[in-house]
Formats: C-alpha cells, sequence, structure tokens
C-alpha cells in the first residue's frame, strides 16, 4: 500500500485544469444511521474493516414483528436485511409532535426529521434558527407502514385522511421544512432506487441557480416490518442471503435500512465563512434510458454511460483524474456486467488508464437501501476522498467472469488503500433507479483547511463548552458522547469546539455548560456534569449587586476580562473619564495581583477601582442580553447603580467617586467590625460596652437580619473586639477609616457641595437606596443630596435585599465585581444568587466563565456565542436522540396483512420491500366467495359525564396525551388546525352542540375550551 497523499490546497493542486471553482458545491454536514453502526463514524471505520453488517434474524423476532408462519416455513425464505435497530424509537417532543402524530408517521419519515437536524448541526447550524434560505429534497421508500394501516380495517375515515397524511411522500420534504423552519424549496423526490442522488442532483441545482442558499438532502429506507424475503427463481434478491458485487459467486441483492442526510452550500461562501467541508461536488447529471431497452425495468448501458459523461463534463474534468468509482452495484448476475462495462467504456473513452479506479459497492456491506442507496454511496465516497483511504469490497472473492476486464480502468480492491497517485482526489458516484432515471456525481477532497492560531500569548485559554437537549437524559447521553469524542479531537482547538456547540445547536430547556483549557479536562468535567442538568425554563428576573469598599483585591479586573465579552471596552470608556494620574495608579491596581494590597486598600484608590469594574461588568452583561429588574450597590455600589441607571451621567459619577475616596481618605482613620447579629442586638452589644467604658461605636450597616458593622475609630472597635471575646463571631473589614459615622463628615459636606452641581436624570429601572432601605422606582425624581448623605447614613442593605425579594421571589441576584459578600447577604434574603468572581481558584477567568455559563443553562437569556468566544465550525456529535417506541395499534393489526407488503421485481435494482406476495387463488368453475366485509371502526369511548372530561377524553384521544393540566395548551401538545377540527366535531358528538372552531383556536387552554363548551350548554346551543 502507497502512503496517502497531502491534501491539495484550495482551488486546486499544481498542475490541475483551470477550471470553474464558482461552481462547486460544499457537503458541510453529514448524517447517518445504518445497519450495525449507529453514526457515521462507526460506520466509516466498520467499512474500512471490511465488515459485513447485515443480519440473520431469528425466528422469534420475526413473529413477533408480524412476519406470518406460513411466510417463515417456505424453504427459500432468506431472514437475513440491512436491519436498522431502534427504527420505531422517535424523539417526538424535540419536534413539538404529539405522540399521537408522533405514532401514526411513518418510521422513514420520523427518522429523516431527526437525521436532518443532526446533519445541520454536523454542519455548524442551530436547526431551529438558521437564518440562511435553506431548501429540502427528501425521498423514502414505499411506505410499508401505511399499507399496515390500511390494511388493518381499524380506522374510520377521519382515521384514514390522518394516516394519508403521516405517511404520503408528498409531506415528508414540507414536513421537515416546517419542523425547522426552513424557507427554500421543500421537495420530495422519488425514481426509485436513484432517488436520493437525482435528490442531490436538484439540490445542487437549486443552489446555483440561487433558490437557496443552503440544501438539506435527506433519505430514509425502512420496511415494516423489517423482514427478510423469499427468494423467486429470476428474482433480483439472493438466495445466499449475502450481497457479493462483481463476484463470481453473486447471486442477488440485498434489503437494508438506514437514515442519511447531507448539506450543501456552494463551496466559496462555506470556505469564506470558515466551514470544513467533507468534500466537494464539483459535477452531477440526471439522465432516463428511455425505451431504448430490454424492458421497463431492465438497466441501459447507453443511459449509465450518458449520465456518467454528462457528470464529467459538468464538472469540467477528465476521466484520467478520478481514482474512485462507487458502484450502484446491486450484486445480481445481469445488472453488474452492465454496470462495469457501462462504466469502464465511458471512462476509457475520457481519458481513464488501464486499471485506475477503484470500485466500491457499499451494498456489501449493509444491503441495498432502496431510495437512500444513492445518498448512503455519496456519503461513503466523501470519506474516501476526504480520507485517502479506499475500502475493500466486503465479501469479494473473486472476478465475475461475465465482466470484462481487458483495458477496463476498473479493479476491485480486495484489501485496504491508501489512494496512490496526485491530488485533488476525486471520485465518481452512481445510482440507477428502475424505471430508468440514472444519476452520477463528481466529488473532489476538500480543501486543506488552516489550523485556527494560538493565543498570542501562546499558552492555553479558558473556554466554555454549553450543551443542551430536550430532557435530561437526552442531554447526559449528549454530554458523554462529545466527552468520549474530545480526547481523538486533540488536534481540534478548544475555541473552535466551543464556538461550534454556542452557535451551531439548538437552545434547548435542558442545560448543562463546563469551562476548562484542555480537551481531557474538558471532558472529564463534561462526564461529571452530565447527570445534573439544569433546567432552562421561562428566565428569572435578574438584579445586579454592586459590592462596595472592602471587597477590592489586587488583579480584580483579570476574570472579567478574560471571561466577560466586552469588559475590557467597557472599562476602557469608564477609566476615560478619570484624571490620567489617576488612571496610571488604577491600571496596575486592576490588572495585577501583586499589586500592593495595602495600597489599593487606600479609599482614593479602592474607590475608582471598584466603579470602574463593577460599571464595566454591569455594560457588558447587559450588552450580553441581560436586563436587570433592580439594581442593589452597597455603599459604594450605589453610585454605581445611579451611573448604570441613568441618574448620574458618567462623567459626573466618575468625578463624584474620586472626590468621594479622596475626601473620605482625607477624614480621620477608622476601623469596620461585621458581627453575625441582627441591628437591635448589635446596638445593644455596643451599649453595653460604652456603659462599661468604652467609646460609643456607631451602626455602619444592617446587612441582613444576622449581619451588622459597627465602626468607629480602630482602637475603639479593637477593644469593643477584645471585650466580646468568643461570645460573637467578628471580622475586620479590609478599610482604613469609619465610613458611615461621623467620622466621615468632613467628606459628606464636600460631597453635598459637589453633588449640588450635577444635573441629575430620573432612573430608568429601579435601584437600592442605602439611606432608606427601599427601591427607588423608576421614573421617580431624586435628591442631589441623597448621594452625601448616603456616604454617612446606616447602610440598610437588608431592608432593600428584603423589597426586591419581595417584589421579584424568583429573581436571580448576580453579584458584578469582585468576591461574593454580597451574594451570601442575597441568599439570607430568599434570593438566589451567583457570584462572578468570587476568587475561590487560582484561575479567576474560569471562575467567572462557569459562573457565567451556569447563569445560560438555568435559562438566562446571555448570548451565548459571544460568551463562548470566537471559532471555526467543526464536526463535533450532536444531539443523542433516543424518544419513546412509537407504533400506532392500526400498523401493529395490519402488520402481518398480505396486501401491506410487496415483491421486489426483476432488473438492475431492488424493488420497495422483500417479502413475499400472496400467492394468487386457484382457477375455480364455482362462483368466489364474496370477500370478507371491512371490520366496523373501533368503538369510540362511552360519552363522558361532563364537559370537562369531554374534553380531556378528546385531548388524550387526539393528542395521545393522557397528562393534562387545565393550562395545557392544545397547540402547544402538537395539536393543529386539522385536528382541532376534528376537536369540534368530537365534542359536537359528544354532548349535542355546534363547538365553533374559531373559538377553540383562540382559546387554546384545557380551561379554556372546557370554559367554552359548558357556556355552550348553558347558553342551550344545540346542533
Amino acid at each position: 500500500m502507497t502512503a496517502p497523499t497531502a491534501p491539495s490546497e484550495f482551488p486546486g493542486a499544481p498542475g490541475d485544469d483551470d477550471r470553474d471553482r464558482s461552481l462547486d458545491i460544499a457537503v458541510t454536514g453529514m448524517a447517518g444511521r445504518f445497519p450495525g453502526a449507529g453514526d457515521i463514524g462507526s460506520w466509516w471505520q466498520a467499512l474500512l474493516r471490511g465488515e459485513i453488517l447485515t443480519s440473520r434474524l431469528d425466528r422469534e423476532r420475526l413473529l413477533a414483528d408480524g412476519e406470518p408462519a406460513s411466510v417463515l416455513d417456505d424453504p427459500d425464505y432468506v431472514p437475513v436485511r440491512g436491519l436498522l435497530e431502534d427504527a420505531d424509537r422517535f424523539d417526538h417532543e424535540l419536534f413539538g409532535i404529539s405522540p399521537r402524530e408522533g405514532e401514526l408517521m411513518d418510521p422513514q419519515h420520523r427518522l429523516m426529521l431527526e437525521a436532518a437536524w443532526t446533519a445541520l448541526e454536523d454542519a455548524g447550524c442551530d436547526p431551529l434558527t438558521e437564518s440562511r434560505t435553506t431548501g429540502v429534497y427528501a425521498s423514502a421508500s414505499s411506505s410499508a407502514y401505511l399499507r399496515a394501516m390500511l390494511t388493518s380495517n381499524t380506522l374510520d375515515a377521519a382515521g384514514i385522511e390522518e394516516a394519508l397524511r403521516a405517511n404520503e411522500p408528498d409531506y415528508m420534504a414540507t414536513r421537515i421544512a416546517y419542523r425547522l423552519g426552513l424557507t427554500g424549496p421543500a421537495m420530495s423526490v422519488l425514481t426509485a432506487c436513484s432517488s436520493s442522488l437525482v435528490a442531490v442532483h436538484l439540490a445542487v441545482q437549486a443552489l446555483l441557480a440561487g433558490e437557496c442558499e443552503q440544501a438539506v438532502v435527506v433519505a430514509a429506507a425502512v420496511d415494516f416490518p423489517q423482514a427478510g424475503h423469499v427468494h423467486l427463481p429470476g428474482g433480483i434478491l439472493s438466495a445466499s442471503g449475502e450481497c457479493r458485487p462483481f463476484d463470481a459467486s453473486a447471486d442477488g441483492a440485498l434489503a437494508g435500512s438506514g437514515v442519511v442526510a447531507v448539506v450543501l452550500r456552494p463551496a466559496e461562501e462555506a470556505l469564506a465563512d470558515g466551514a470544513d467541508p467533507y468534500g466537494l461536488i464539483i459535477g452531477s447529471a440526471v439522465n432516463n434510458d428511455g425505451s431504448a431497452k430490454a424492458g421497463y425495468q431492465a438497466p441501459s448501458a447507453a443511459g449509465q454511460e450518458a449520465v456518467i459523461r454528462s457528470a464529467l463534463a459538468a464538472a469540467d474534468i477528465g476521466a484520467d483524474t478520478l481514482g474512485y468509482l462507487e458502484a450502484h452495484a446491486t450484486g445480481t448476475r445481469v445488472g453488474d456486467p452492465i454496470e462495469w462495462s457501462a462504466a469502464s467504456s465511458v471512462l476509457r473513452g475520457l481519458g481513464a488508464e488501464p486499471g485506475r479506479i477503484a470500485v466500491g459497492a457499499v451494498k456489501a456491506n449493509i444491503g441495498h437501501l432502496d431510495a437512500a442507496s444513492g445518498l448512503v454511496s455519496l456519503i461513503k465516497t466523501l470519506l474516501v476522498v476526504r480520507e485517502g483511504r479506499i475500502p475493500p469490497v466486503a465479501g469479494f472473492s473473486s472476478l465475475n467472469p461475465l465482466l470484462e476486464t481487458d483495458g477496463s480502468p476498473l479493479y476491485v480492491p480486495t484489501g485496504l488503500l491508501d489512494w496512490a497517485g496526485p491530488g485533488p482526489r476525486r471520485a465518481g458516484v452512481s445510482s440507477f433507479g428502475i424505471g430508468g432515471t440514472n444519476a452520477h456525481v463528481v466529488v473532489e477532497q476538500p480543501p486543506v483547511r488552516p489550523r485556527t492560531p494560538q493565543p498570542a500569548d501562546g499558552g492555553p485559554q479558558d473556554r466554555v463548552l454549553m450543551l443542551s437537549a430536550g430532557g435530561p437524559e437526552a442531554l447526559a447521553r449528549t454530554a458523554r458522547l462529545l466527552a468520549d469524542r474530545l480526547p481523538a479531537l486533540d488536534s481540534t482547538a478548544v475555541g473552535d469546539i466551543a464556538h461550534t456547540l454556542a452557535a451551531g445547536r439548538a437552545r434547548l430547556p435542558h442545560r448543562t455548560a463546563v469551562a476548562g483549557r484542555t480537551h481531557r479536562e474538558l471532558a472529564d468535567r463534561l462526564r461529571a456534569a452530565a447527570d445534573s442538568p439544569s433546567y432552562a425554563g421561562r428566565p428569572a428576573p435578574v438584579v445586579f449587586l454592586l459590592p462596595g469598599q472592602g471587597s477590592q483585591r489586587p488583579g480584580m479586573a483579570l476574570p472579567f476580562q478574560d471571561a466577560l465579552p466586552g469588559f475590557g471596552a467597557a472599562l476602557e470608556g469608564c477609566l476615560a473619564h478619570f484624571e490620567p494620574a489617576l488612571v496610571a495608579r488604577l491600571r496596575p491596581a486592576l490588572f495585577d495581583p501583586a499589586f500592593p494590597a495595602g495600597e489599593l486598600a487606600r479609599t482614593e484608590l479602592a474607590q475608582p477601582a471598584l466603579f470602574c469594574v463593577e460599571y464595566a461588568a454591569a455594560t457588558a452583561l447587559t450588552g450580553l442580553g441581560l436586563a436587570p429588574v433592580a439594581l442593589a450597590g452597597h455603599s459604594l455600589g450605589e453610585l454605581t447603580a445611579a451611573a448604570l441607571a441613568g441618574v448620574l451621567p458618567l462623567g459626573d459619577a466618575a468625578a463624584l467617586v474620586a472626590l468621594r475616596g479622596r475626601a473620605m481618605q482625607a477624614c480621620p482613620p477608622g476601623a469596620m467590625l461585621s458581627l453575625a447579629v441582627g441591628e437591635a442586638e448589635a446596638r445593644e452589644l455596643a451599649r453595653e460596652f460604652a456603659a462599661a467604658g468604652g467609646p460609643l461605636l456607631e451602626l455602619a450597616a444592617v446587612n441582613t437580619a444576622d449581619s451588622s458593622v459597627l465602626a468607629g475609630p480602630a482602637d475603639a472597635v479593637d477593644a469593643f473586639r477584645a471585650w466580646l471575646g468568643d461570645r460573637e463571631r467578628t471580622r475586620r473589614l479590609q478599610t482604613s477609616h469609619a465610613f458611615h459615622t461621623s467620622m466621615i463628615d468632613p467628606a459628606v459636606r464636600e460631597l453635598g457641595r459637589a453633588v449640588a452641581e450635577v444635573a441629575l436624570g430620573r432612573p430608568r429601572l429601579p435601584y437600592l437606596s442605602n439611606v432608606t432601605g427601599t427601591l427607588v422606582a423608576a421614573g421617580s425624581e431624586v435628591e442631589a443630596g441623597s448621594f452625601a448623605e448616603q456616604a454617612r447614613s446606616t447602610v440598610r442593605f437588608a431592608a432593600g435585599l428584603a423589597a426586591i425579594a419581595e417584589a421579584h421571589p424568583d429573581a436571580v441576584a448576580i453579584e458584578v465585581g469582585p468576591g461574593r459578600a454580597l451574594s451570601g447577604m442575597a441568599e439570607a434574603a430568599g434570593l438566589t444568587a451567583v457570584a462572578l468572581a468570587a476568587g475561590r481558584t487560582d484561575r479567576p477567568g474560569e471562575e467567572t466563565l462557569v459562573a457565567l455559563a451556569g447563569l445560560w443553562s438555568a435559562g438566562l437569556p446571555l448570548d451565548a456565542v459571544a460568551l463562548a468566544g470566537p471559532g471555526r465550525p467543526v464536526h463535533l456529535p450532536g444531539h443523542a436522540f433516543a424518544g419513546p417506541r412509537l407504533v400506532a395499534p392500526a400498523a401493529r393489526t395490519g402488520a402481518a396483512h398480505p396486501a401491506a407488503r410487496t415483491v421486489s421485481g426483476p432488473g438492475g435494482g431492488v424493488g420497495r420491500t422483500a417479502a413475499a406476495a400472496p400467492a394468487a387463488p386457484a382457477a375455480s368453475a364455482t362462483p368466489a366467495t364474496p370477500a370478507t366485509p371491512p371490520a366496523p371502526p373501533a368503538p369510540s369511548a362511552p360519552t363522558p359525564a361532563t364537559p370537562g372530561e369531554a374534553v380531556s377524553a378528546r385531548w388524550t384521544e387526539l393528542l395521545g396525551r393522557p397528562e393534562l393540566s387545565p393550562e395545557s395548551d392544545f397547540f402547544d401538545l402538537g395539536g393543529d388546525s386539522l385536528l382541532v377540527v376534528r376537536l369540534a366535531r368530537r365534542l359536537g358528538d359528544d354532548l349535542g352542540v355546534r363547538v365553533p372552531v374559531r373559538a377553540l383556536i383562540t382559546g387554546p387552554t384545557l380551561a379554556q375550551q372546557t370554559a367554552l363548551v359548558e357556556s355552550l350548554i348553558t347558553a342551550g346551543e344545540r346542533r
């Protein structure tokens, strides 16, 4: 085996032709579930090993699935197929589909919804908010599920209409477009076995014509039930139970089940956006054999040659640049030689040298996926050209002697090969349908994508990974899938992973988030977080907590600078309003952890530093999407709150803060002592100390019901603390003065004169007055003297938090500054509190990221993309689907009915299913027995006793939801306009009243509809 060649740089390798790259289409996302493999990654590894993934089904399973014993006992029955496990599961809640509607839907349509979602995620697109005009091109095999329901004789007229709407192919593309909000063309494409590759061609043409900016091509083939087949002599289904394309022992095809999807975009646009394509589609063509062949179901060499020639002409390349061909290759002794001959002839005529092009045949691995087979072949071929590895044809032993090998460019690989020859790697994909519609697509390896640049300092940076899912179990599975994948992505920048999860995933209600620097660290944290998700329900109101002096610490701006988008710009904007000399002192204090703490404790520096950090952080948070309902600033923090609320213009606020710091610094020194007691007890202790001969300390703050602050001269505070001994818990605060006492009176007078000259605005949102312990209402007039008075008066923070908790009991209080002192106070008031920079770890930026991600996980409207930081889309595991098993009772009943199954016909491709048809009745001279009349529809449930019971019963019937509450909404639970019409009729039959449909629509809750029918009965609105 030769070493793989280096990928070519876009737009081509040296020596390549000068073809027009503006028509290339990038495959930006893929998804698939296959027999024996639940995803593309594990499937590809199985292909590289040459594994056969079809299954031999046991009798008990086949009987349980509805295969008649008479069919199983046929000596020609072959119990083998490419089996798709869990094909009956559907995550209907994620798509807003009721259990009843989910049961009625063809499993193929359900699986296509999930595959389209996964492919969009793989392309780095949020499936629910994708802004590009996106088309949908869908193909599926004939619905055995629908036939089973229609032959069950259990559906009334309305039930038949529902079944048709949930299963017929007309609706499979438009349902995907509706459920995902995609606004481009939505088309069902059906050309038998070539359907999905024809759909790719149509999608490419739509992209080139500008009909859409992006396209999802999705296809499924799932029989119901998934069973074996009866081999018919002369038919195309294998007697041995093995599919051996191009092999001397080939005896036919096998049916397989699966679902696949790809996302397509114009290559130039996708690459400009930083996409990581699996490959490029550089040419495609579709034609039909016409009548020039042996029969309708027979293949045509001329038609196959023509479509390959047209696709190569569209690609503007010669066949000498191809190195691989994924053939249609059903494993029939007649079909394979025709395809081999046609491909050899056209490729040789267009310059391909003998023995240059390896032939692939994925049907040997998984069976024939009918309408999905062409798209399966395309995905395999894209992986071949992307990875430069050619899998063997599974089970191949020796070449079919009917194949013309002399001078043929084709050869069958018998082992795993590395791609040989110069780049760019190019390949063709063929798909031919019964009836003669042929498709061929030419693909090329993707261009090399430059590595993401490393951070300027070269060191790892903390990034946050945010995941969400439709339910807690799905979230746990999704997190574990990503955790298992991360170690293998060590060459992928963590920033790209974080960005992809934020920008390319839907915002679903169950969430978790972790932060870290390395792939392994993040993987370990994801596993730990998998089982403890948050529920992002209705966003809680937000309150900003703004701390005062004492919380400062050197380098306190660093965590916000590292983790909070927008902080740096806001900080610079704030610093611009201070004197240059002060700014020169502030910068090292804010960003250098080694800055002297004693120097920062000086009031003239501490207060401007805290103000700048708080103002910038709060501004950045609002830029991320948080809109506080109130601001609660402690001491100095009230000035920050007033500036944020629009009372103090920023320039005036900065000048006032600087003056406040200087004026307080000039006051006599003092000390402050926090006590774990309430206001009354603190005052009593101060009086007892004074009675014992000590000076009377003043009450500076009441922070909680059990926390107060006394202040005064430093020696008096020390003496008081010694006098208390172990009677009460105390803590000396990091202040140089006795703030909020008479010792600050000189500063208060100076502040009063300064603030009197400031033109105050009216607050845009409520903020806490430290003096009164109440909220200053939005729009109210603010007295200028209050900002001087609050520097002297007792801080009544406890009362203010109580007022906030009463007004917003479910609020989340975010401490917007260093430390978590105010968070504890908010928790004591009954609020949920989050500290952004508690300072409890040696990685403060990570701590802030975790706090912000926790807010996102709780459902707060933070901009996840901004929080994740810059990056490019990369391919990551998506949402882990594993919904409940849904099978309609009518489908179970009709699954074994002979008319529910069809038989594949002869020719170059497999028909829709692979089971026996009923034997024709023997000729008889006696009149035929009249057909058994169909069984009557299942009787309705007894008429409920009350209007409320009637409405509940009909909701359960139509939606499949037994658990209802008065607030349940018919449309939120999956109802639609057609079901409302049926509901109105059902209720009319039950209760003998005319129920207006419009009223049911405008009053969609269970309580509203119950009240409606009760009022109709009371009013005597009889039918």
